[in-house]
């Protein structure tokens, strides 16, 4: 979990341009210490910093997993299923899913796959144009 929050305040600070020297960023995981199977929640601890770094929020439908390097490459995890299936249960309609895991969805039900949009990511900047839109050029939002 540390690892990912680290990655995430990296690339978010280089994607927005912010360089937060007299800031300081907390990300507080509840049960954090509780050990996990994965670094999958790198692409929403990344866009939750994208997010209040921009002032711009995160769309309440889209469910989201993925490791991130980096370099902001989505790198594949575990359990598509059972985290595509606890996305239906909750109401979501569109899911996140590194690329790698895209043959991963032969073991989802055909129901559920009916139900939901997949859109699958190759770098950090796809899983921002879906969950957040486009953003503008670092330097642009300093100028305004």
């Amino acid at each position: 979990m540390k690892e990912s929050a680290q990655a995430a305040l990296t690339l978010a600070k280089v994607l927005t341009g912010e360089t937060l020297e007299k800031t300081d960023i907390h990300v507080h995981v509840p049960a954090g210490a509780t050990p996990k199977d994965g670094p999958s929640a790198g692409v929403a601890m990344f866009l939750s910093l994208i997010s209040l770094l921009t002032s711009r929020p995160v769309r309440a439908d889209v469910a989201m997993t993925g490791e991130i390097s980096l370099r902001g490459l989505v790198l594949p995890i575990g359990g598509v299923k059972e985290k595509t299936l606890a996305a239906l249960r909750a109401g979501i309609k569109t899911v996140m899913l590194p690329r790698r895991n895209e043959k991963d969805l032969e073991d989802v039900p055909a129901e559920a796959r009916q139900k939901l949009e997949f859109v699958f990511l190759d770098k950090v900047e796809d899983a921002i144009r879906t969950a957040i839109g486009e953003l503008p050029a670092p330097g642009a939002r300093k100028a305004a």
